[in-house]
């Protein structure tokens, strides 16, 4: 399949080192991303017709960028958009981490599963937002999608 990333970069430059935890997220979700996902530009007469693509996530002047290239490092997009709209969700999805890890180590299966469920719903309304943000630039399912908020997450919280 064409529409696909085969590569995910992470630009963390200037921004503070993620917790432990949270580098751990970001490598089970490129893992998971290349493993298998969907991400499909929109014909443009600047850029090749299909891909697959490689992608850089950054943090610039406080806008998150998506850059896109073809498989041979062609750029193919480039995507600035406001933190703003991920604010609230990206703080949301973080305290609700924090009691996740916090209860894996201290309570039992049945509690640690409630809170994973809640942790669950925040990181689906996550990927709805960004779903929502790409909308007419790139499309994507709601696994892909799933996994890149986690990215954005662990771009947007460093430490």
């Amino acid at each position: 399949m064409t529409d696909r990333l085969i590569a995910i970069e992470i630009d963390d430059t200037g921004l503070p080192a993620p917790t432990p935890e949270m580098e751990q997220e970001r490598r089970v979700a490129i893992v998971d991303l290349l493993e298998e996902n969907r991400f499909v530009l929109p014909p443009h007469p600047d850029r090749p017709r299909c891909g697959p693509w490689r992608l850089t996530l950054a943090v610039r002047e406080r806008r998150l960028v998506f850059a896109v290239s073809s498989e041979g490092g062609e750029p193919a997009g480039e995507f600035h958009m406001s933190m703003g709209p991920f604010r609230q969700v990206v703080k949301d999805y973080a305290q609700i981490c924090q009691s996740y890890y916090d209860a894996v180590r201290t309570l039992p299966p049945s509690q640690i599963e409630t809170v994973d469920m809640a942790r669950r719903g925040i990181h689906n309304e996550g990927a709805r937002v960004l779903q929502e943000r790409l909308a007419g630039k790139a499309e994507l399912d709601q696994d892909t999608a799933r996994r890149l908020f986690t990215l954005i997450c662990v771009l947007n919280l460093g430490g």
